[in-house]
């Protein structure tokens, strides 16, 4: 555990240090007046780039040892620096776990967090395996990865605080004081680069930035983004599952080599660059699925969301979260597959699809429970013609999330309860996450409808304080109660969230009596269209790569 959170404090602290590189670099290229633009101190340098920053005593206090405005010695020294801080963790390790013996939902809770700070390590480490020279060519790429990767950051040490909330004694508290650093500089870290983004906008390079847009916008005949490869799109466009030739075929009447998706799993080559097929047949799995972070590049198809069913109802009690199924494993994709929760209303919280990989594809599939359902926790997600159903917060999590031309079925809760679709959890200002719902249907199951007036429907509720929720072009059925959202708790998060509706329709789709929050925005379309798939993701050639139909902007004719 101390040395997870030991490696996440320095990882930060080097982000910190290569993007002083590469702003002090841009900024002298930039310069008119013949300055050779050499920072004139160490001091000086370290101040600039601490200023735009949340937590600027934190920043200067980590590099503060700095005599250099070389990038390497201030790697070094921030380096250090963090060490130093990490001291207190390393000292207290062996007391938070004295302090969770005999507490079993806390002794998960730090279990998870060791997980969970695992987790965050990776999304940094991908950070520097592509930084190197900066390439102007691909600024735009570059940067964007950054603040997806360092909002993962941000948000697996956040998740990792909430498993405490419902624990009793001191460990949760203990944990929040040993991970204070540690978020302050991922945080820290996340507002430096998006101070870059900005910088380097400013100096003008449209002509490469332009260069770049136009690549992604650009679509061939058959609709898809330029950037889907040949391979991908065959898999996911060809309706012939015979022409698939899939890596593993799984099926219960034992016509394939695997009667057991997990038996499958194991075949999957770790960190794979290829798409690795695996054909599920039609039949029930009744299995936990888990596609672990090694497992890239993972293709599940199956015979239809109705026909390959994978389900279950066994949940750990204190786990992470009870769940069905989780993708870790980055650039997954999933076809005409159904991930059914069966825990039921009376067993609250129970997940059936956890989804962390970064750009990750679900096309035609179906997930069904009853709270928190879809959790879309990290990183970059693309969803297009899925049916999602539950009763409560059966949305949520704080990836960069898109819902495009899906079905979002509201359902019959218990008899005390209300339902929300969505519960987005941003918790810093500057991460790029939410969740945009594109040309979707909101609707009820026929026995919601019958006490639709009783339990009341919302679209969403602030989970964390910087909730963003993006409604556009989609058809609202008369299920969603007038005032459209509802508190989380009390007065928190109504005036920093972002919520929207714009060009919605059907009867549930009236704002006019909706609630009064200052974080409730009304859009024109030009900044609407900041929100549209192919803005709000930035970079989304992964979608048209691969190979699923995708609308980058608004939809035509509506």
């Amino acid at each position: 555990m101390a040395n997870n959170i030991a490696v996440i404090s320095i990882c930060s602290v080097l982000l910190v240090a290569v993007v002083v590189a590469v702003t002090v670099g841009v900024t002298q290229s930039g310069q008119s007046d013949g300055d050779s633009g050499e920072v004139k101190s160490a001091s000086k340098a370290i101040k600039e780039l601490c200023q735009p920053t949340d937590y600027q005593h934190a920043c200067e206090n980590s590099l503060s040892n700095a005599n250099t405005t070389d990038p390497k010695e201030l790697i070094r020294m921030g380096f250090q620096a963090a060490m130093t801080e990490i001291e207190t963790v390393i000292a207290n390790s062996t007391t938070l776990k004295e302090l969770v013996k005999g507490r079993p939902r806390a002794k998960q809770a730090l279990e998870n967090c060791h997980e969970l700070m695992g987790y965050a390590i990776d999304d940094l480490n991908n950070s520097f395996k592509q930084m190197g020279e900066f390439d102007v060519d691909k600024y735009e790429e570059y940067v964007e990865n950054l603040k997806i990767w360092l909002a993962g950051s941000i948000t697996y040490q956040q998740t990792c605080l909430d498993g405490f909330i419902k624990t009793r004694g001191e460990s949760g508290e203990k944990m929040r004081a040993l991970l204070k650093t540690a978020q302050e500089l991922s945080s820290n870290a996340l507002a430096m680069v998006s101070e870059l983004d900005l910088s380097l906008k400013k100096l003008h390079l449209s002509g490469a930035t332009q260069g770049v847009v136009r690549r992604l916008l650009s679509h061939d005949q058959s609709g898809f983004p330029s950037w889907v490869s040949s391979t991908q799109r065959k898999l996911l466009e060809n309706s012939s599952k015979f022409d698939l030739k899939p890596n593993v075929v799984v099926a219960k009447d034992k016509s394939g080599k695997y009667g057991t998706i997990n038996d499958a799993l194991k075949e999957i080559p770790k960190r794979g660059s290829t798409p690795f097929v695996i054909y599920i047949k039609k039949g029930v799995y009744k299995e936990q699925v888990i596609v672990t972070k090694e497992m890239k590049n993972v293709v599940f198809i199956g015979d239809g969301p109705e026909k390959t069913i994978i389900t279950d109802f066994h949940f750990l009690q204190f786990a992470f979260e009870p769940l069905l199924a989780a993708v870790i494993g980055e650039k997954f994709m999933a076809k005409n597959i159904g991930i059914l929760n069966t825990a039921g209303a009376k067993k609250h919280q129970a997940v059936a699809l956890r989804v962390q990989s970064d750009q990750s594809i679900f096309y035609h599939c179906k997930i069904a429970g009853y709270q928190d359902t879809l959790y879309v926790h990290s990183h970059r997600q693309f969803y297009r013609e899925c049916i999602i159903s539950g009763t409560i917060d059966f949305i949520f999590g704080d990836a960069a999330a898109v819902l495009q031309n899906c079905r979002i079925i509201v359902r019959k809760p218990m008899s005390n309860q209300k339902c929300i679709v969505t519960a987005q959890g941003r918790s810093e200002r500057r991460e790029v996450t939410g969740m945009v719902i594109h040309n979707c249907t909101f609707t009820g199951e026929p026995k919601y409808m019958s006490v639709k007036n009783k339990n009341k429907a919302y679209l969403g509720r602030p989970w964390k304080e910087f909730s963003r929720t993006i409604i556009m072009q989609s058809h609202i059925d008369d299920i969603i109660a007038p005032e459209g959202w509802l508190p989380w708790n009390g007065s928190f998060a109504l005036d920093t969230l972002v919520y929207s509706e714009f060009n919605n329709r059907g009867p549930g789709a009236d704002t006019s009596k909706r609630v009064k929050w200052r974080g409730l925005k009304t859009f024109n379309e030009e900044h609407a269209k900041l929100y549209t798939p192919h803005d709000f993701l930035h970079v989304d050639e992964w979608i048209s790569r691969s190979g699923v139909p995708y609308t980058p902007g608004m939809m035509p004719g509506l």
